[in-house]
């Protein structure tokens, strides 16, 4: 009997596919609530049963549990290891219940840049003449896919899902970048890096990012493994010569020639975070045997996510740019290198992250920050410690109609030629509904200033 912890949208797919290969399969859900209680009418026409509340243990005849996001650290977990039952992901369960002529897998991770990235290589890999789809943490699970009509799966994972995946072996795989994160789920950060190192351990072709110290030491194992640089790129990578990106790793003599692969006028949004996504999705597509032309098309044909270095106006000379998704330092870090003189809204919930690194690498571009959300004090700290001149404002209230006052502020800071950045390396359910909310009430907020000035933010 196969258990499933969770009934969010990969535990129910996790749940369907097995119900139909005919397996018995019990849910495990501790949130009972209206959409829990809709998918567990929809698995119990499967035949699935769903038991709500904090489970004490497993249903009796456990023989595999598939988790989906729950800490090893969890109590039930322990509990299962230590009774010889196997936990496995959704992402493993896919891999091991593909069919004989499933599609191989192009699979990525890396602490930011997934989905920007994996979506970048979707649009290649269908320049390219495949029936491609973009899957795993993008938001279609994997066994929802395995058995579908398609010649390639472009993966995106996570360390959660690489933490279960013990025999997933992509085509090819890339860790875009490794900075601390999620280190209360997997403990530490050597624990953290070993789990997105996992996607290499059974991989054809294995990519890296020569910039990234955490992404190359994962890489050093691994004979001819492919880098990707910002850099000029020597034998056996990816990188950029003057406004360039080339490839020299997947042509007939890498020591001697070089191919051009597209300009950076065609990644979109520009932002040197976004050339090493494209540099990624480029390898891992070569590694596919896709064509340079299909490679250039496809960045052509990209278009990027919401919330991810929008453009959102012009208002007085100021541009505003809304990155919501820059829920990290990291993150943030990658986005406040693409400007050289910036308002920076930051703040929410750091999960624990330092932010002094980061203030004191975006210091020389600050022209003023506006800090709002649960965490700003912190941030207003590693301010006055590392970038003591640039001028602070504080808006304080948990209320969503800050952001308001938050763009007012900003707007009073900033000088024609600057950009105001939504980059606030934090999450946001401290005030939101989650990253697109607060982009979108940054975005408003743009707007109704634009109107008040009488422009119309073009």
């Amino acid at each position: 009997m196969f258990c499933v912890l969770g009934a969010g949208v990969s535990g129910a797919a996790a749940a369907r596919l097995l119900a139909r290969r005919g397996e018995r399969v019990v849910v495990l859900e501790a949130v009972d609530g209206e959409r829990q209680r809709a998918v567990a009418a929809e698995l119990a026409a499967l035949g699935v049963e769903v038991r709500f509340g904090e489970p004490a243990g497993l249903p009796e005849g456990t023989s595999t549990a598939v988790a989906t996001g729950w800490p090893p650290h969890h109590p039930l977990l322990v509990a299962a290891a230590g009774a010889g039952i196997e936990v496995i992901g959704e992402v493993e369960l896919a891999w091991r219940l593909r069919p004989g002529d499933a599609a191989p897998w192009l699979a990525l991770t890396g602490t930011n840049g997934k989905t920007t990235a994996v979506r970048m290589l979707t649009s290649m890999l269908t320049a390219a003449g495949r029936k491609a789809l973009a899957v795993g943490n993008v938001g279609v699970p994997v066994v929802e896919a395995v058995a579908g009509p398609y010649d390639v799966l472009a993966v995106e994972l996570s360390s959660f899902q690489l933490h279960r995946a013990p025999s997933v072996a992509p085509h090819a795989a890339a860790v875009l970048n490794v900075a601390p994160d999620h280190l209360d789920w997997h403990g530490s950060m050597e624990e953290y890096a070993r789990a997105k190192g996992e996607i290499f351990a059974r991989a054809g072709t294995v990519v890296y990012n020569a910039d990234d110290e955490w992404s190359a030491r994962l890489a050093a194992p691994y004979p001819g493994a492919i880098g990707f640089t910002l850099r000029t790129p020597g034998p056996g990578q990816v990188g950029v010569v003057e406004d360039l990106l080339v490839d020299r790793a997947f042509t007939g003599d890498p020591v001697r020639t070089a191919e051009e692969l597209a300009s950076l006028e065609d990644v979109r949004p520009f932002a040197p975070h976004n050339v090493a996504n494209a540099l990624a999705a480029a390898a891992l597509a070569r590694a596919f045997g896709v064509s340079c032309e299909a490679v250039r098309q496809g960045l052509r044909d990209f278009v990027p996510d919401p919330h991810r270095i929008a453009h959102v106006a012009r208002v007085a000379e100021v541009d505003y740019v809304d990155d919501s998704k820059a829920t990290n330092p990291h993150a943030a870090a990658a986005s406040l290198a693409a400007y050289p003189a910036i308002v920076w809204v930051a703040g929410g919930q750091l999960k624990g992250a330092d932010v002094d690194e980061l203030v004191r690498q975006a210091a020389p571009r600050l022209r003023g920050a506006v800090l709002l959300g649960a965490d700003r004090e912190r941030i207003r700290r590693a301010l006055a410690r590392h970038a003591e001149n640039v001028p602070v404002v504080e808006v304080a209230g948990q209320d969503t109609g800050v952001m308001d006052r938050v763009v007012t502020e900003a707007a009073r800071l900033a000088t024609p030629g600057d950009t105001v950045l939504l980059a606030p390396a934090g999450a946001s359910l401290d005030m939101f509904t989650g990253y697109p909310a607060r982009g979108e009430a940054f975005a408003r907020a743009v707007h109704r200033l634009a109107a008040l000035r009488g422009e119309d933010g073009g």
